[in-house]
């Protein structure tokens, strides 16, 4: 597997004064996209398992272009970089009205023991899990 998708439909409440999907609406889409992409790599019920959880150190989005309602946009996740102990995400919105990117984002981060929130080395999984080009 390469990479996680998901269709967010556009809510009346996901949209600002301006009519436009709020910044922050795409930050939660981001965790929703990452969870899907636990759920496949390593879940987070696993993780706490293990003691270990998945901590983001940096998220850089570029909106491009207003996404608005009613609309769909689809949402798309891959890991482009893994070294020992941290993880690079990328991801796309697209609208499937007007058929363009309205957002991409990285995010980076590592894994932590919640005994102590120190990094731990990348779990295995991810290791296993392909690396997909950015796009």
């Amino acid at each position: 597997m390469k990479d996680v998708t998901h269709i967010f439909p556009v809510m009346t409440y996901d949209v600002d004064f301006a009519g436009i999907v709020s910044n922050i609406v795409y930050i939660r889409w981001l965790e929703d996209l990452r969870n899907l992409f636990a759920s496949q790599v390593l879940s987070i019920d696993d993780g706490l398992r293990r003691q270990i959880a998945p901590v983001l150190s940096r998220t850089e989005i570029d909106y491009l272009t207003p996404a608005r309602f009613p609309d769909e946009l689809e949402g798309r996740m891959w890991l482009i970089e893994r070294g020992r102990a941290r993880f690079v995400l990328s991801a796309e919105f697209k609208s499937r009205r007007a058929g363009v990117v309205t957002a991409r984002a990285r995010q980076r981060g590592v894994f932590v023991s919640l005994s102590d929130f120190r990094p731990v080395p990348l779990p295995s999984e991810f290791m296993k899990f392909d690396l997909a080009k950015d796009s």
